[in-house]
């Protein structure tokens, strides 16, 4: 599965050994937000210290996150798990006030523009013409 977004937050890294095998190991989790008409956030996980600096995520960028999601039981409830495998910063920038798939450019919250005006602009009547005539 895969998201793109802003990365809002970076949470501190974990680390460890494992009890069972005795390895040390390393994570570390990030927010992602949507830049969808309604945002969502996900938290997902980089782990192993070798691709948490391979990634090198920092807060501010625009990034598309591959990653998996598997659940596990602990003490009767269930967790999710989030964990990237991949991530791609060839995102386009998307500047303000353009809307995620490209078209014309959006205006004020509930202002329509010419473009995406689902009726023509009145023509104004002309002069020997009342306002008021129906062509009814």
């Amino acid at each position: 599965m895969e998201i793109t977004g802003k990365i809002i937050a970076v949470l501190p890294a974990n680390s460890g050994v494992s009890a069972r095998t005795g390895n040390p190991w390393k994570s570390q989790e990030f927010v992602i937000e949507t830049h969808d008409q309604y945002p969502r956030k996900c938290c997902f996980r980089v782990f192993g210290e070798d691709k948490i600096n391979q990634f090198n995520i920092q807060s501010g960028e625009e990034l598309t996150v591959s990653f998996d999601i598997d659940a596990h039981e602990y003490n009767g409830r269930w967790f999710n798990n989030i964990t990237a495998w991949a991530v791609n910063r060839n995102v386009a920038q998307m500047q303000p006030g353009m809307p995620p798939m490209g078209g014309a450019p959006m205006g004020a919250p509930g202002q329509m523009n010419a473009a995406t005006a689902p009726f023509p602009p009145a023509q104004a009547a002309p002069a020997d013409q009342s306002a008021d005539d129906l062509p009814f």
